[in-house]
C-alpha cells in the first residue's frame, strides 16, 4: 500500500527476557509501563530542501508488559518521513531460566566458537552451567529467512534460501583450565524459493565442528586456542561420493562432488611477568572456508601478532605491537600480497596536573609472485606512518577547574614503488588546542576548541581551519534545566581552486517536570557560501536552519504487586 503524502510505520515486537522460574512467586503479577513522546524537525536550505525534508514529524509508543517478572515490550511509531506502508512485524523471545537451566524459545543467541556460529537463530534452545565446571547446550531453527519475490518483477530482492540449522555444544573446565566442544549442522531448504530462482541460486548445506580451550600451566602464563573443521557443499543437488569414508558422515553430512573441507584456527600465549606484560599469536583460515552460521569471514590468510607492555616507576606506560599478514595459502593466486602492522606508545604522568603522551603507528603494503611473476611497473609496494604528541594538564581551585591540551600529528602515505609518479602520496599535519573551564559557582562549564589540518597532495594543498566556542549550563534546585550554545567557525581551502567559508550557532534547551515529562529544543543555523581564490570580500549567502522540538513521557500504566494491598 503506498500513500501520496502520508504514511504509516508501525512495528510490534514481543520479548521475554531470561527469567528465573523460581523467582516466579516472588515477582509482581503484571507491571505496565511505557512511554509516549514526539519529534518535530523542521529543515530549511536557500538551496532547496533536496537533502531532507521541510517537516518532519514522528510520534511513538512503547509499552512494556511485566508477567511474573517476564517483560514483553510493545513499540509503534508513526512518521511522515516513509511513504510505504509497512505491515506489523512480530518476534517472538522467550528466555525461561530455573536454577542452572536456560531455556530458549523464539529468537535467541548462544555462546558459540567464532569460526561456528556468530548469528541469532528462531526456533528452540537449552543450556546448562553448574557455574564451577560442567555446561552443554543445544537449539535447532531457522538461521535466515527466505526471500522469494516475483521473477518476473524487474524490482525484486536477490533472493535466499530458508535456512535452517541445529546444533550443540559442551563444555568442563573453569577460567583459567577448560575446554568446550561445538557443532553445527545448517542448510539450505530447496523448494523455500521459486523454480526460476533455483536455476541461478545453489542450496548448499555445512557441518561444523569446532573446539576452544585454555591452559595455565603457571600462574603467569596462559594458553588458548580456538580451532574448527567445516564441510561445505556449494551445491546439494550435485551427486553423491559413493565410498566408505563418506558414507560415515552420511547420517549427519552428505558428501557429494560440490563438497569442501576446510579448516580454521588460531593459538595465542599470553605472559605476565614482574609488569611486563607479552603476548604471541598465530591465525591461519583456509581458502573457501565458509560456516553457514556465519554472517561473513574472511579466508585465505595466515597472520602472526606479537604485544608488549609494561609500566615503568608507576609513572610511565609503554605498549608496542606488530602483526603481519599474508593471503595466498595455496600458491593458486597471480600475486601474494602482504600487510604488516604495528604501532608503540608511550604516556607519562608529570606530577600531579601534566600529562604526555606520545604514539606512533605504521602500516606496510607490498605484494610477492604468485603464479605469475610481479610486474615491477604495477607492484604494490605502499607505507603510511603516523606520529602524534598529546601534551595535557589540568588545575582544581574551589572557584574554577581548567584543563588544557595540544594535540599535534603528523600522517605520510607513500607509493613506494620507484616507477609510481607520486598521484596517490599525501602528506598531512595536524594541530589542535583544548580548552575547559568550569566556574563552580554558577555551574557553568565553557570550552574552546581550535584545529588546523594541511594536506599535500599530487600538485594540490589542501587546509582547514576550525574553532568553536561552547558553553552549558544547569539550573534549578535539581538541575531539571539545561541550556547549551555553540558557536563555530569552519574555513576550507584547495589551494588555486577554491576556497569556502561557513559560520554557525546551536542553542539547546532541555527541561524535566516531574522526572516523567522530558521537554528538548535544539535550533541551529548556518550561514556558508564560496570566497574568491583571488583576495576579495565575498558575502555568505547560504543559509541552512534547522530546529527541532521534542517530547517524551513516561508512565506506570498499571502495577498489581504480589500483595493485594498494593494494588493501584
Amino acid at each position: 500500500m503506498r500513500y501520496k503524502t502520508l504514511s504509516l510505520f508501525a512495528a510490534l515486537a514481543i520479548t521475554a527476557y531470561a527469567q528465573d522460574i523460581s523467582q516466579i512467586a516472588k515477582s509482581d503479577p503484571l507491571i505496565i509501563t511505557g512511554a509516549v513522546g514526539t519529534q518535530n524537525t523542521y529543515y530549511h536550505s536557500s538551496i532547496g530542501d533536496g537533502y531532507a525534508s521541510p517537516l518532519s514529524n514522528m510520534v511513538f509508543l512503547n509499552l512494556n508488559i511485566s508477567v511474573y517478572g517476564i517483560s514483553m515490550p510493545f513499540s509503534l511509531y508513526y512518521s511522515n518521513d516513509n511513504l510505504d506502508f509497512n505491515y506489523p512485524h512480530i518476534s517472538f523471545n522467550l528466555n525461561p531460566r530455573y536454577k542452572n537451566w536456560t531455556g530458549y524459545i523464539g529468537r535467541g543467541s548462544m555462546a558459540y566458537s567464532s569460526y561456528v556460529m556468530d548469528m541469532s537463530f528462531n526456533g528452540i534452545g537449552v543450556e546448562y552451567d553448574d557455574g564451577k565446571r560442567w555446561r552443554f547446550g543445544a537449539f535447532y531453527g531457522r538461521l535466515r529467512n527466505a526471500i522469494n519475490d516475483d521473477p518476473t518483477d524487474p524490482a525484486a530482492r536477490n533472493p535466499q534460501y530458508k535456512r535452517l540449522g541445529w546444533g550443540f555444544k559442551m563444555g568442563y573446565g573453569d577460567a583459567a583450565n577448560h575446554i568446550d566442544l561445538y557443532l553445527l549442522r545448517a542448510y539450505d531448504r530447496l523448494n523455500s524459493i521459486d523454480e526460476q530462482w533455483q536455476q541461478y541460486i545453489a542450496p548448499q548445506e555445512n557441518i561444523v565442528m569446532g573446539l576452544k580451550g585454555n591452559i595455565q600451566p603457571v600462574k603467569c602464563l596462559n594458553i588458548t586456542a580456538n580451532v574448527a573443521s567445516s564441510l561445505f557443499s556449494t551445491d546439494t543437488r550435485a551427486d553423491k561420493v559413493d565410498n566408505k569414508t563418506a558414507d560415515r558422515w552420511s547420517t549427519v553430512f552428505d558428501t557429494r562432488y560440490s563438497s569442501l573441507a576446510r579448516f580454521a584456527g588460531d593459538v595465542s600465549a599470553t605472559l605476565s611477568l614482574q609488569g611486563v606484560n607479552a603476548s604471541v599469536f598465530y591465525r591461519m583460515i583456509q581458502p573457501d572456508y565458509t560456516s553457514l552460521g556465519t554472517y561473513y569471514m574472511s579466508n585465505n590468510y595466515q597472520a602472526l601478532g606479537l604485544t608488549l607492555s609494561t609500566t615503568l616507576m608507576n609513572t610511565v606506560s609503554l605498549a608496542a605491537t606488530f602483526s603481519g599478514q599474508s593471503d595466498n595459502l595455496t600458491d593458486r593466486q597471480l600475486y601474494t600480497t602482504r600487510g604488516y602492522v604495528y604501532s608503540a606508545m608511550a604516556s607519562s604522568r608529570l606530577g600531579q596536573n601534566f600529562n604526555l603522551t606520545a604514539s606512533y603507528s605504521g602500516y606496510t603494503q607490498n605484494q610477492g609472485d604468485g603464479t605469475a611473476k610481479v610486474n615491477d611497473t604495477t607492484k604494490v609496494d605502499r607505507i603510511m606512518q603516523s606520529f602524534s604528541l598529546t601534551p595535557s594538564a589540568s588545575f582544581d581551585t574551589e572557584t574554577y577547574s581548567h584543563s588544557v591540551s595540544l594535540t599535534g600529528s603528523i600522517t605520510d602515505n607513500k607509493d613506494r614503488n620507484k616507477f609510481a609518479t607520486g598521484e596517490s602520496d599525501v602528506t598531512s599535519w595536524a594541530i589542535g588546542l583544548g580548552y575547559g573551564l568550569g566556574i563552580k559557582p554558577w555551574e557553568t562549564d565553557l570550552s574552546l576548541n581550535l584545529s588546523h589540518q594541511v594536506s599535500d597532495g599530487y600538485h594540490t594543498t589542501y587546509t582547514s581551519d576550525i574553532a568553536s566556542l561552547g558553553a552549558s549550563r544547569s539550573f534549578l534546585k535539581e538541575k531539571e534545566l539545561s541550556l547549551g550554545a555553540t558557536l563555530s567557525l569552519c574555513r576550507n581551502e584547495v589551494k588555486d581552486q577554491s576556497k569556502s567559508l561557513s559560520i554557525g550557532g546551536d542553542v539547546s534547551l532541555g527541561y524535566t517536570l516531574n522526572k516523567v515529562h522530558v521537554f528538548s529544543l535544539t535550533a541551529g543555523v548556518n550561514k556558508y557560501g564560496d570566497v574568491n581564490v583571488v583576495k576579495r570580500r565575498s558575502s555568505l549567502d547560504q543559509t541552512d536552519v534547522n530546529v527541532s522540538l521534542n517530547y517524551t513521557y513516561t508512565f506506570s500504566l498499571y502495577e498489581l504487586k504480589r500483595k493485594a494491598e498494593n494494588t493501584k
